[in-house]
């Protein structure tokens, strides 16, 4: 396994909307490990008990890392996807019993019957002599379209065992009439977090069950392209990160019946010409961001360690950034559910993917590929002291 050393400094934060500290108390200085070579468009891991990674990777395979190597052949049965722009096979979440049940849970762009439509669906399913079985759909957005892009997909469970789903607002147009962007209009998917059983039906004490106008799976709405979503066991907080347009990217406290303002309110701007998007930057009834960041990072995985590992990082939060020019892994300190510090690591160093924590308590990174690198690996973060 390749290795080199990083040392970890503590630059100045970019700007975020409340006044907060610039540093995120005592860092480490860490160690970068090359797990496994060889993956195309890596976009999430899980551990099985057995210490085998599971890998999806865009283009709609879902690879198997065991004892630091690739298994020769990837896991049969997946379902097709649209794996096109940015769609594909996203999110791999093992169901919180999965030593009872052997339930995983997988997220895809679905494609429709005539392929020029897609949306983003989830689907469970067991895993026998490396091959999907038993595979059930229990959730399909409401939020089909032509486009090519954001599609959310990340899946979350709780520690009651329901079930969060990310669902993007597919590129809908920020123009017009703000307040009737598909992300504002609530009898769909566009731009949602949703909750569920682990069945896919519908939780009675959802905020807009029995709403006139609302669909019943929606926990909370107005956002753009979520890339990041974890549950804390630790608070019983849920944070989101999502993607804004040309500067604005957004850190979350997701709380259920709120409206997070897309793209009515926001910190961004246009692409290209930087004129403005929103209508403002507050507004009654929306909820502001806990952080954001200008330039844009690009948020995709988000993490929340709890380990020995790194003791000086335990409760922080950490969210990958795919941008080409600000790129990093942000490490974002928080206390009782407001952002207290940052951090950023690996400045431009790989235009990450996905962040978690391994059964090791050590920090894993997906390593996007872009252009003309063809194949990135998984790395891991080891303290060097």
């Amino acid at each position: 396994m390749a290795r080199f050393l990083v040392t970890v400094v503590a630059l100045i934060a970019l700007p975020f909307s409340v006044a907060q500290a610039q540093f995120g108390g005592p860092s480490h200085e860490i160690r970068v490990v090359t797990v496994v070579e060889g993956l195309q468009n890596p976009w999430s891991m899980a551990w099985l008990p057995n210490g085998d990674m599971l890998v999806t990777e865009r283009g709609g395979s879902i690879q198997t890392v065991r004892d630091g190597r690739l298994l020769q052949e990837p896991m049969a049965n997946v379902p097709a996807v649209l794996a096109s722009a940015q769609g594909g096979l996203f999110d791999i979440v093992l169901h919180p019993d999965y030593e009872s049940n052997g339930w995983v849970y997988i997220s895809f762009a679905k494609p429709n019957a005539e392929g020029n439509e897609s949306a983003t669906t989830v689907i469970r399913a067991r895993i026998d002599d490396n091959a999907l079985v038993d595979i059930e759909e229990i959730f399909e957005a409401n939020a089909w379209s032509n486009s090519g892009g954001h599609f959310g997909g990340r899946i979350v469970f709780d520690d009651e065992g329901y079930m969060f789903i990310a669902s993007g607002e597919r590129q809908a147009p920020s123009t017009g009439d703000l307040t009737q962007h598909p992300a504002q209009l609530t009898d769909n998917h566009f731009g949602v977090i949703v909750r569920l059983y682990d069945d896919g039906s519908v939780p009675d004490d959802n905020p807009f069950v029995g709403t006139s106008g609302f669909a019943p799976e929606i926990w909370s709405y107005g956002h753009r392209n979520p890339q990041g979503l974890i549950f804390d066991a630790a608070t019983g907080l849920l944070w989101e990160t999502e993607h804004a347009p040309q500067g604005g990217d957004e850190l979350n406290l997701i709380q259920p019946g709120l409206n997070y303002g897309w793209p009515v309110i926001g910190y961004g701007a246009n692409y290209g010409s930087g004129t403005e998007i929103h209508a403002s930057r507050y507004a009654e009834g929306m909820a502001q961001p806990a952080a954001f960041w200008v330039p844009s990072i690009a948020p995709s995985g988000l993490l929340m360690y709890h380990g020995d590992r790194f003791p000086n990082w335990d409760g922080d939060l950490f969210a990958g950034g795919l941008s080409a020019d600000h790129s990093r892994l942000s490490r974002v300190s928080v206390s009782e559910g407001i952002v207290t510090g940052r951090q950023p690591l690996l400045m431009q160093q790989y235009r990450i993917r996905d962040a978690r924590q391994g059964p090791d308590g050590y920090i894993y990174v997906a390593v996007d590929s872009r252009g003309t690198r063809e194949t990135t690996p998984i790395i891991r973060l080891e303290p060097a002291d």
